[in-house]
């Protein structure tokens, strides 16, 4: 449906009843007035006694048609609301009130009111969503007497399209495995750091490699690595961002007790408080289901 068709469409409803006649089901009464009272907690002695009058600010509850509604309740709203449903602005919600007091209302009075179609705006858009507002003009009355007036207003409107879920946390990077380095990642994955050694010169090396660089024997074992070890240097990561990773966090060159270096993270102190020459103990830490890496924590004595 076209916009401006339906904002005349919809126009064409204000001034138009949408309860005739109704009466209140119950009279004002001092025990809807006390529950009410408990309610808001409202001690105010003027709504106790012989002499009470209801809150002001009741002035809707005698006109509520309670679950079987009113008799007299036109047509034209419910037409108004299906019109509404039908251009897709199917959901409600009540956004404010204005009373105003002409007379006070005692127990026993009967009261009386007729319900309008005062207005319906042009089309809005709003946190919830695009749509209407609607606003019903009540006059209640009290032996033909005007008691006071209640407009209501609800916005019916189309809810906003669900947000796309968020993007699932980013992952840290994938260690690429080969051939070559598959022996250090085995290693990890039993909490070994696992450095290679030359079994023709008996130099040992870091990162692995297919031979050795100082004498190019291709054959090798390995050593297992104590754990200890001190920050050679290090830089502090603050740009640019990579998914996965907070920055400013701190990269370090960490020589191990075995001679070789290699480059990890340095845990267990803030990045600020990193120092060349900082004692440093391996560990591993496990970033996801698949990921698990060795990194370097701040001795205990280090980290004051």
């Amino acid at each position: 449906m076209v916009v401006e068709d339906l904002s005349v469409r919809l126009k064409v409803y204000e001034g138009r009843p949408a309860v005739r006649g109704g009466l209140g089901k119950d009279p004002v009464n001092s025990p809807m007035i006390r529950h009410w009272c408990e309610a808001m907690g409202d001690t105010n002695p003027a709504y106790t006694g012989p002499d009470a009058i209801a809150p002001p600010t009741m002035l809707q509850v005698w006109t509520m048609g309670g679950l079987s509604g009113h008799e007299t309740r036109a047509p034209a709203y419910d037409e108004l609301l299906a019109l509404l449903d039908g251009a897709g602005y199917t959901s409600v919600v009540a956004t404010d009130c204005e009373q105003e007091y002409l007379r006070v209302l005692r127990p026993g009075d009967e009261v009386s009111f007729d319900s309008v179609i005062e207005s319906v705006s042009d089309r809005k858009t709003t946190r919830l969503g695009t749509g209407y507002f609607v606003t019903t003009r009540t006059d209640v009355r009290v032996g033909g007497e005007l008691a006071g007036t209640h407009r209501f207003r609800i916005l019916k409107y189309a809810p906003r399209a669900a947000a796309p879920p968020p993007d699932p946390a980013p992952r840290r990077p994938r260690p690429v495995v080969n051939r070559d380095n598959a022996g250090f990642w085995e290693g990890v994955a039993r909490h070994r750091l696992l450095i290679q050694r030359c079994t023709g010169c008996g130099t040992l090396r870091f990162p692995w490699l297919p031979g050795c660089n100082a004498c190019g024997s291709p054959e090798w074992d390995t050593v297992e690595a104590s754990g200890a070890g001190t920050v050679h240097s290090y830089v502090v990561m603050h740009h640019p961002p990579f998914p996965a990773f907070d920055p400013p966090y701190a990269v370090g060159l960490i020589e191990l007790a075995e001679g070789v270096r290699m480059i990890s993270n340095v845990i267990g102190v803030p990045y600020d408080k990193v120092r060349i020459g900082m004692p440093v103990r391996l560990a591993f830490v496990r970033y996801d289901e698949e990921l698990e890496l060795p990194v370097f924590r701040a001795e205990e004595g280090a980290r004051a």
